[in-house]
């Protein structure tokens, strides 16, 4: 059996794993995560009882009971790479024996929920509203770096959407991810489906022009008409591919959940999103309690 070295799996001194700072016994088997720290408190609010607050850096977590049932909720900060580090460091808290830097024998399934804003790109998307990712669609190529990378993605819907598109072939390969199928009848009844990308920045991936110009000024229109059967794409973020991609290689449950708080089609967006963004986590929270 491989023991893992500690340049790779790195533990602190008082047993915490490197970037989150949580031991493995401050771990709840579902758990919330956020972009936005103010998030964890606002979450953490509903909760009964609170067993351990942990911050370090952009991650804070707090783990406690909402009626009845433990859950964690974590702030992952903003962007793919810091779903790469959440995601790996809470399985290895769930599965990997720190004494011995072994995997366990019996393996821990976690269930990974994001809770997160969006933009829709499809006119009848209204503010307020909320998508279920029941596919993401990932810009970043972060997927591509780990083995099994095709067994986990939908290769028929990226070779559509390539076609499509027209992929200029110097940005990373795009790859599509199905969320859990049980979490998707869980919240199948409260949100609205949809096929979710998740960009690797704000600006010019998501199409929006300030000072620089995005390479192609009709991806987004050509992202709106992209067909795939009666599905087509919803809206955009900057989580929730990696997030899939790891949950389904790792074999954890995973989905996003976010609510729109912009128009990017009308060009309209909201700042005042609060209550939309209370409601999503108040339903979440209601349907997570009875898993």
């Amino acid at each position: 059996m491989r023991t893992i070295p500690s340049s790779e799996l790195i533990i602190n001194g008082d047993g915490s794993i490197f970037h989150l700072h949580l031991k493995p016994e401050q771990l709840a088997d579902v758990v919330i995560l956020v972009g936005d720290p103010g998030r964890v408190a606002l979450i953490s609010e509903y909760f009964e009882t609170k067993e351990c607050e942990v911050a370090n850096r952009e991650f804070l977590t707090v783990t406690g009971t909402y009626k009845g049932k433990r859950m964690t909720v974590m702030s992952t900060g903003i962007g793919i790479g810091n779903i790469d580090i959440c995601v790996t460091e809470l399985d290895a808290l769930a599965n990997i024996d720190f004494a011995t830097r072994q995997v366990k024998p019996e393996f821990k399934k976690l269930t990974l929920v994001r809770l997160g804003t969006s933009g829709a790109i499809q006119e009848d998307i209204e503010v307020g509203e909320v998508i279920f990712s029941r596919t993401s669609l990932g810009f970043d190529g972060l997927i591509s770096y780990y083995a099994g990378r095709d067994s986990v993605c939908d290769l028929d819907l990226e070779r559509a959407f390539m076609e499509h598109t027209g992929w200029y072939e110097k940005l990373p390969a795009p790859y599509f991810v199905d969320a859990d199928k049980a979490l998707y009848d869980l919240f199948k009844d409260s949100t609205r489906e949809g096929i979710t990308i998740a960009a690797p920045g704000f600006y010019a991936p998501q199409g929006r022009w300030v000072r620089l110009q995005p390479h192609d000024l009709d991806l987004n229109k050509k992202i709106e008409s992209f067909k795939f059967g009666d599905r087509r794409i919803t809206n955009f973020e900057m989580e929730g591919s990696a997030l899939a991609g790891l949950a389904s290689l790792m074999g954890h449950r995973a989905a996003t959940i976010c609510t729109i708080i912009a128009q990017r089609v009308a060009k309209d967006a909201c700042t005042d999103y609060k209550p939309f963004v209370r409601r999503m986590i108040e339903m979440a929270l209601d349907k997570l309690a009875t898993l």
